[in-house]
């Protein structure tokens, strides 16, 4: 089919090779195809009825087209009465725009259609939500009527825009020798860190199959299986609780596993992906370069005060424990005595003179700590740079600093005039959880995180164990099925708590993108590991029989990791959620609002499956 328009030695305009329904898109025409007869299909976007001449914004996936009918066209009281988001098809004559009424908004807005024929090809009835307004609606309404919300311009492009990354990725992966297998959606259910969806089977009463939380143990058995390197846009299903960055029931991720590959050979195989998706899409946003930055997680948790470090924000938390434990201050003595930690962060002076910050700011921030179940929060104002001068520090614990107090603040945090310094004091995962919520909230208030940009790091070194706070017992931190360094001698000769993996996130902006890990694939390693956690020889063999089984019979090392596709698209568009780049998305109450799901099932089919529902 061609959407080309001959002209014919007479001057008049014909249509070549029309198709049903339109020989262009609504995004399509130029100056180039006035005088040309064309055929348009599409929505009703817009209509301004000035009584002798009507106006038709026509809307279609690519675009929008102003359409005119004046009085004299034969269908002009049938174009007036078409409702928004009717579909209709015109015919008509391509017309150069008189230059103060040429849109600049839009591709086509140099030209319109002088309609002469409309055919109604659907007409909308009345709308429960405007499509062609910036107007916020209640979710539950957009929800319901996803089909209408996806039709609004925003939306539409973060769909497209999510196929476009998606096709971006595949040819990416495949460039770099990866091969795209599907694993099972109906499988076993795993211990994986998040409640499974089950399937109940018909053949087999009272068992049930477990939609996939990943493909994780597929994928390491391909490896097993003799394939190099795999990737999938996988789908996985958790039954979790939703909040922005994390959709409830189902999300797709860029599932990756490599054969025979190192840590650091990963690393290098993906950073070129990532960062080329970023650059790709990005909206000339700049990207960090390869290789990226690599933070130990202690480090992370130190400077950042949590694993997933937003390095667009230049604010860095600075422990001042040991300034503090040789030589008792009254503030922070008790946290110290008990184990605790003093963490600070330094608002610059130059910061506090651009926001024009006054003492209430400290208020503020003293009630933003108390609803964040802070104990509270010290400050200090530097005041002068002679660190004898009892004066050089002033503020509410100002009077409790000594000299030798003062000169070790000056020294480790590099002070000037003006700088002031706030103290959080507290058992060590709740002053690492205070300082790092406050150097978002800092970041966020003094507006001091860099817009435009991308900023990505690697967290590495996770410690293999950690201790469960209610019953005290040493549990896997992270993934279980990760190689601890040091391998067998570490699991046998060191404290389980010092331990670290070979596991390792990638994180971009504050969000973390994936989990990754070299995986154990050595079948005694893996049952020790799992013996320390108190998990018996049994156990593994019940829960993991099909991969412990097959690595007794030679696997490679291997490893990989499996970025979120939602929310790379989350980042790439701008959005604050991620059902804003997907196309069905639940609800915050993990429900399908637009299909009703879940939804209670017939009898016959609660007894085909040999269940009972017990309200």
């Amino acid at each position: 089919m061609s959407f080309s328009c001959h002209k014919n030695c007479s001057g008049s305009a014909e249509i070549a090779s029309i198709s049903s329904y339109r020989t262009h898109t609504c995004a399509q025409l130029s100056e180039d195809e006035v005088g040309c007869k064309v055929r348009l299909s599409g929505w009703v976007h817009r209509v301004r009825d000035l009584g002798q001449i009507l106006f038709i914004d026509l809307r279609d996936h690519y675009g929008v087209t102003q359409c005119v009918f004046y009085s004299s066209c034969s269908r002009f009281i049938d174009a007036q009465k078409v409702s928004l988001e009717s579909v209709i098809k015109v015919d008509g004559v391509v017309a150069k725009r008189s230059p103060e009424t040429v849109n600049e908004k839009i591709s086509t807005g140099g030209i319109e259609v002088v309609v002469e024929s409309i055919d109604v090809l659907s007409m909308a009835g009345p709308l429960p939500m405007n499509v062609n307004s910036g107007k916020e609606f209640p979710e539950e309404t957009r929800l319901k009527y996803r089909f209408l919300d996806l039709r609004r311009e925003k939306l539409h492009k973060n769909i497209v825009l999510r196929s476009q990354v998606v096709n971006f990725l595949r040819m990416r992966m495949i460039e770099q020798g990866f091969l795209e297998f599907h694993t099972p959606i109906l499988t076993k259910q795993s211990p994986e860190g998040a409640r499974d969806y089950l399937v109940p089977s018909r053949l087999y009463p009272g068992e049930f199959y477990a939609l996939p939380q990943s493909p994780q143990q597929f994928k390491q058995l391909l490896m097993v299986s003799g394939f190099d390197r795999y990737f999938q846009i996988a789908p996985c299903f958790r039954d979790e609780d939703p909040r922005a960055d994390r959709s409830p029931g189902e999300f797709y991720q860029l599932d990756i596993e490599m054969a025979f590959a190192t840590q650091s050979e990963i690393f290098e195989v993906i950073e070129p992906v990532l960062r080329s998706v970023f650059c790709e899409f990005g909206g000339g946003a700049s990207v960090t370069n390869i290789p990226f930055p690599k933070i130990t997680y202690e480090d992370a948790m130190l400077l950042y005060g949590c694993d997933k470090p937003d390095l667009r924000n230049p604010l860095v938390i600075r422990d001042l424990t040991e300034e503090f434990s040789s030589n008792p201050c009254p503030p922070f003595s008790g946290a110290i005595s008990g184990g605790g930690v003093v963490r600070a962060l330094v608002i610059k002076a130059d910061i506090w003179q651009k926001n024009s910050l006054q003492k209430s700011f400290f208020r503020s921030l003293a009630q933003w700590a108390e609803r964040e179940k802070a104990k509270g929060i010290g400050y200090v104002t530097v005041e002068a740079l002679d660190v004898s001068d009892e004066a050089s520090f002033s503020g509410p614990i100002a009077k409790f600093l000594n000299e030798r107090h003062r000169g070790n603040i000056f020294s480790t945090l590099d002070l000037g005039v003006g700088d002031r310094v706030l103290f959080i004091a507290d058992e060590k995962s709740l002053a690492e959880s205070i300082s790092g919520k406050m150097r978002i909230h800092l970041g966020e208030t003094l507006g001091l995180v860099r817009d435009g940009s991308f900023e990505l790091c690697w967290i590495v070194d996770f410690p293999m164990y950690e201790r469960d706070k209610d019953s005290g017992a040493v549990i896997f931190s992270h993934n279980p099925f990760s190689m601890p360094q040091g391998g067998m001698d570490a699991l046998c000769s060191e404290d389980p708590l010092s331990i670290k993996a070979y596991q390792y996130d990638i994180v971009c902006n504050g969000i973390e993108l994936s989990s990754g890990a070299i995986r154990n694939h050595v079948p005694e390693i893996m049952y020790k590991a799992f013996e320390i956690a108190g998990y018996g020889k049994d156990h593994v063999d019940e829960q993991f029989g099909g991969m412990i089984r097959a690595f007794h019979y030679g696997a490679p090392p291997h490893g990989g990791l499996a970025p979120g596709i939602d929310r790379m698209i989350m980042l790439l568009s701008g959005a604050k959620n991620l059902r804003e780049v997907i196309a069905f998305p639940f609800s915050q109450q993990v429900r399908d609002l637009m299909m009703d799901a879940p939804s209670a099932v017939s009898a016959d089919s609660l007894k085909e499956l040999h269940i009972r529902v017990v309200r």
